[in-house]
């Protein structure tokens, strides 16, 4: 049972380096990111604690480490890297997201991943559930090792989330998880989908499910989100809110599911309330971040409808 945590493994954080226009001033703004971190951010948020599994280093990781370090409710597990972290500087003076330059990080030495990965089980363990968050690109973890952790998490009882898509996904869907948050466009470019289409992203629900993942929430931008759990598929009503940023969104739907999850809630709480922070999270610039009581009065007005009667798919079998 999990008492109110959960780890986050993000093995390869980045220091994210962001200039905004400030009324007539630009302004600077460094932050760790990269998907555990803003994953780590909203569950915070939702009063859940996070132990973050993460590594770090080379010049970057000078000014990364400690960064990470002063993230509020958070106990951070650290393995010092000898090569360099990722990084990115984005302007958005211009009121969009525009890339100067970026890099994803060095791959993990074999020493590196050994600790990280001894750490991030202990932990796991600890806190009862885990999510595994992806790297900024595959290149620096591979597959294997995101299919050894979730294999040896469950066999030892802890609930396992990923967000994940190709081959990363893949490994942890052969080991079996709790809980799998992918995007329509994850789904339709990895090939599991034909197109965007309710018809098409349910039958893709259905086969993650068989092939491993519990329960199944698909996000679609300002279209609201696709869900399969307790062997019934929901179309996931959001709010309707003007987006002042689209990226974070599915990010924050997954630590809103953890975090409800760690605080005892039941999945179809989980999946709302995912689906609120995902939904708050667009009108702000600060990626994985949102305020708890917006969050509670979005989750009232989420639905939950059933999609049984409504699509081409054979339906799944109720559970004996």
């Amino acid at each position: 049972m999990s008492d109110g945590r959960v780890m986050v493994f993000a093995p390869a954080p980045q220091l994210t380096v962001t200039i905004e226009q400030h009324h007539d001033q630009p302004e600077l703004h460094v932050h760790p990111g990269g998907q555990g971190i803003w994953q780590t951010r909203m569950i915070t948020v939702l009063g859940a604690q996070v132990t973050l599994c993460t590594a770090a280093g080379g010049e970057v990781g000078r000014v990364l480490s400690p960064l990470l370090g002063e993230l509020p409710g958070v106990t951070l597990r650290l393995v010092n890297r000898e090569h360099g972290s990722g990084w990115y500087v984005h302007d958005r003076r211009g009121g969009s997201r525009q890339e100067i330059a970026e890099r994803p990080g060095s791959p993990l030495s074999r020493h590196e991943l050994d600790e990280l990965y001894n750490l991030t089980l202990a932990e796991g363990l600890r806190a009862g559930i885990a999510i595994l968050s992806g790297p900024a690109h595959p290149s620096v973890v591979k597959p294997e090792v995101y299919g050894r952790l979730a294999a040896d998490l469950r066999a030892n009882g802890c609930r396992v989330i990923a967000d994940l898509c190709s081959n990363h996904l893949a490994a942890v869907l052969e080991a079996g998880i709790s809980v799998l948050k992918i995007s329509h466009e994850e789904l339709i470019a990895d090939g599991m989908a034909a197109d965007g289409s309710t018809g098409a992203l349910t039958e893709a629900l259905v086969r993650l499910h068989e092939r491993g993942a519990e329960t199944v929430l698909v996000s679609r931008a300002d279209m609201g989100a696709l869900a399969l759990f307790n062997e019934e598929i929901y179309s996931v009503a959001l709010p309707r809110l003007t987006p002042a940023e689209h990226r974070g969104a599915g990010d924050s739907m997954t630590a809103g599911v953890a975090a409800t999850l760690a605080n005892g809630g039941p999945m179809d709480e989980a999946v709302r309330t995912g689906a609120a922070a995902g939904a708050l999270n667009v009108t702000r610039h600060g990626l994985g971040t949102g305020h708890v009581d917006a969050v509670r009065v979005l989750t009232e007005r989420v639905r939950l409808t059933p999609l049984a009667q409504t699509v081409n798919t054979p339906l799944i079998e109720k559970a004996s």
